[in-house]
């Protein structure tokens, strides 16, 4: 399966649920971790700024018209796509220690709640004032920093089993490309 599909599934598979069960979770402050972003966050740290970016426009476009979408469409599509560019250009960061996965999650939660904070006030809701986004802010990013290890051990993990199958499939070819290759010398 090539990392773009895998992409593919790994973001619906998160929209699916945001929407079916971190939204309905009776969390204290009225917020829920996004799982969304910290999927792209995932995804753009091992995949680099490119399929971040991507992944993030896909995502939030999704986002912005999956129920209960109740503001201006391209709001999620934007912040998405700059938080998947911005954690993509440290896929390089990733293996060399564990702290910088988690505080990229960190970072990124903080600056796309802001931006989307931000996006908002923009564009006049009335839901995006200084109060609102003072007692909103420091929950969401508390939340999402909890959710974090679960969702980036998910996409760690569905991404390294599928690198492995990749990998068991170009092995299982190589004893039948070198008997063809043995055949033609003969």
């Amino acid at each position: 399966m090539s990392r773009k599909v895998l992409a593919f599934a790994i973001t619906v598979l998160a929209l699916i649920l945001q929407v079916a069960v971190a939204n309905r979770l009776p969390l204290p402050g009225s917020v829920t971790p996004d799982l969304v972003l910290l999927a792209i966050v995932a995804l753009a740290l091992m995949n680099g700024p490119m399929l971040g970016m991507v992944t993030g426009f896909g995502a939030g476009l999704a986002a912005d018209i999956v129920p209960p979408a109740d503001h201006t469409i391209g709001r999620y599509a934007l912040v998405y796509c700059l938080i998947g560019y911005a954690c993509g250009l440290l896929a390089g960061e990733m293996d060399r220690t564990a702290v910088v996965p988690f505080m990229t999650v960190a970072v990124g939660a903080l600056a796309g709640t802001v931006l989307y904070a931000g996006v908002g006030m923009l564009l006049d809701d009335p839901r995006a004032t200084w109060p609102i986004i003072s007692h909103i802010v420091p929950l969401a990013v508390l939340y999402d920093v909890l959710a974090s290890p679960f969702v980036l051990w998910a996409v760690l993990r569905i991404t390294r089993r599928a690198d492995g199958h990749r990998a068991h499939d170009r092995n299982a070819l190589e004893p039948t490309r070198y008997r063809a290759l043995q055949r033609e010398r003969v």
